[in-house]
């Protein structure tokens, strides 16, 4: 089993004082949303948090609070199906081809909400100070989708 992301490497490390520890897996939550609406979950996943994937769909829960409490902070490849690893991989991961290319999940992170911090004469103290809000999550959905189709082409090359 691999492990992609563990919210405790965030809060477990640098991390500010003060922040909730489920701020460790904001962005981890923002793509595992995405793959979950995607389609991109093995069947494990699916059958053993029913009822919290159905919450997350309506927006009853985000991404973080479900990857803290069903995943206890923990994003690894037994959460995805084929498809989805092979992009998490490629995307997801640090250092990869793909990301080198185009872009990586925590350069694209980064890069939407610095953008978004300073049209609104603001800025981030740190990456964990990301909001995990549904308008923060639309905002990186439209980020990962591109980045997808993207991928898709690439996989053709």
């Amino acid at each position: 089993m691999s492990t992609y992301d563990d919210a405790s490497w965030h809060y477990g490390g640098d991390f500010p004082e003060g922040l909730p520890k489920k701020n460790g897996a904001t962005h981890t939550g923002m793509f595992l949303n995405w793959c979950i609406h995607h389609n991109l979950i093995s069947e494990e996943l699916k059958k053993e948090a029913a009822e919290e994937i159905e919450k997350l769909k309506q927006r009853e829960i985000t991404g973080a609070e479900f990857v803290m409490d069903v995943r206890d902070g923990k994003f690894s490849d037994p959460d995805l199906n084929d498809l989805g690893n092979s992009f998490a991989r490629d995307y997801y991961a640090d250092d990869t081809d793909f990301g080198n290319r185009y872009s990586s999940f925590a350069d694209d992170y980064v890069n939407i909400f610095d953008a978004k911090a300073e049209e609104n004469d603001d800025e981030y103290e740190t990456f964990y100070h990301i909001e995990d809000t549904y308008e923060n999550y639309d905002l990186m959905k439209q980020v990962i989708d591109h980045r997808f189709e993207e991928w898709k082409e690439y996989l053709g090359s």
